[in-house]
């Protein structure tokens, strides 16, 4: 079989150290929480060789690359409707998976933040996600309160999974090899069903707190409730970037509170 070319608009950096594809296989820690395990981006297979491997899951690959999903209805004959040619991000999860799963892959750098949104998005089906990314967002995703790097996905992520930073992968081991390093997350969904407030005023909060987030929270959401309906509760005083995902879970109780009082 001729070999796959890695097409730059698909933002393909395929990965060929063997070792580290089984760390990241290996890195998949709540499998006793889902049978299932869907792939995105296998490339030619590496990742595929040691999850096809891992007899206690089903495991499914989609690729949108036409070259990918031939090149690999070739490799794994057997795996029939289990390999996708598609795109994830229009990917309809429950059409394919009954119940929870996992998610795993070497992922596409120009869409990573568009993925993270998706699974944030189904939440209460993917269990857990391995995956590699620029090292920049992946330090992103695990960030604490109090850095730069801190941000809106930090609060999202946190707000509903556990984040682990696992390692860093240099530019060296993949073909074409990327302009920067990379690194692998793990994401394990926590015990929170629902926020402890209302969840679609609290994504608003977080949002407009990091767009302007070189102004104090009392500025920056001004467009949520007014200046004069805010109390004088110290965290108004805060930039966003030093709040955590439960400060901004009370500064929506803060704001809901106060909408009422204003009316």
């Amino acid at each position: 079989m001729s070999l796959v070319k890695a097409k730059k608009h698909l933002g393909q950096h395929f990965l060929t150290d063997k070792n580290i594809a089984e760390k990241i296989v290996n890195s998949l820690q709540a499998t006793n929480q889902y049978k299932q395990v869907l792939e995105v981006g296998p490339g030619m297979g590496i990742l595929s060789d040691f999850l096809l491997a891992k007899k206690d899951l089903e495991t499914y690959l989609i690729d949108i690359d036409t070259e990918s999903y031939e090149f690999l209805k070739k490799k794994y004959p057997n795996l029939g409707e289990r390999l996708i040619n598609g795109d994830f991000l229009e990917l309809d999860f429950a059409s394919v998976f009954p119940s929870k799963f996992g998610i795993i892959g070497n992922f596409p750098y120009n869409i990573s933040s568009q993925i993270l949104f998706k699974v944030l998005d189904n939440r209460n089906q993917v269990v857990e996600l391995v995956g590699m990314f620029q090292k920049e967002v992946a330090e992103r995703c695990a960030e604490k309160p109090g850095s730069k790097e801190y941000g809106i996905l930090s609060v999202f992520l946190q707000a509903y999974y556990k984040v682990e930073y696992l390692f860093s992968v240099k530019p060296g081991v993949f073909n074409p090899p990327p302009k920067v390093t990379s690194a692998v997350i793990r994401l394990t969904r926590n015990d929170v069903e629902k926020l402890n407030c209302d969840e679609k005023l609290f994504w608003q909060v977080v949002k407009a707190g990091f767009n302007q987030r070189r102004k104090t929270l009392r500025n920056a959401l001004s467009s949520l409730l007014s200046k004069e309906s805010m109390t004088d509760d110290p965290m108004f005083e805060l930039r966003a970037e030093r709040l955590s995902v439960d400060d901004f879970v009370k500064m929506t109780n803060l704001i809901t509170k106060s909408r009422i009082i204003a009316e």
